[in-house]
């Protein structure tokens, strides 16, 4: 599969058949995390791979009642939760160095897109969790106070093949030339 077929087909996908995740494709799943930048090679990220129901259920006990994850989350074989050190990535000598100092989260965040988009190739899918109570998932978790929860990334096999996804802006709405306003593309 091309990168560039992988990232228009790629979907949340939030129903998953009755196969089970092998722990070979998670490995494949978190070698690509291990392979996305971070701030300063810093990588912040620890993931921790959940097979135990009860933990799961759990975890799914933390999302807001709203949150449509829910189910496929129950259905899921497996979850990753990704977690990040603070205080390290975006910081120098123990100090912020930028006006953002959860940093960590871009760092996550090309992770988990490597996460979703190798679990794409492998036929596998996912969606991004972010809506749930992080200090109860941390506490169910055992983490140190120096980490965070920062997203659950339930996995499955997609019950349906790839439907399109939702209509994207065009990029003359959200790019710009030199300042703010000035339309890139004519």
């Amino acid at each position: 599969m091309e990168l560039q077929e992988a990232i228009i087909k790629r979907r949340s996908i939030r129903k998953f058949t009755d196969y089970r995740v092998s722990d070979e494709e998670i490995l494949k799943l978190l070698e690509a995390a291990r392979m996305a930048p971070s701030w300063a090679n810093t990588q912040v990220w620890e993931f921790i791979v959940v097979r135990d129901k009860g933990i799961m259920e759990q975890l799914t006990g933390t999302y807001s009642e709203t949150n449509p994850a829910r189910k496929c989350s129950l259905a899921a074989t497996a979850m990753i939760v990704g977690c990040a050190m603070k205080g390290v990535s975006g910081y120098k000598e123990g100090k912020t160095t930028t006006k953002f100092n959860e940093w960590f989260m871009f760092d996550m965040g090309l992770a988990v897109q490597n996460i979703w988009l190798k679990a794409h190739e492998i036929g596998l899918g996912t969606v991004v969790v972010g809506l749930f109570d992080h200090d109860k998932c941390k506490g169910i978790l055992s983490l140190p106070d120096e980490y965070e929860v920062t997203v659950i990334l339930p996995l499955g096999q997609p019950e349906t093949a790839g439907k399109d996804g939702p209509p994207r802006k065009e990029l003359g709405k959200f790019v710009h030339a030199d300042t703010f306003g000035n339309n890139y593309i004519k």
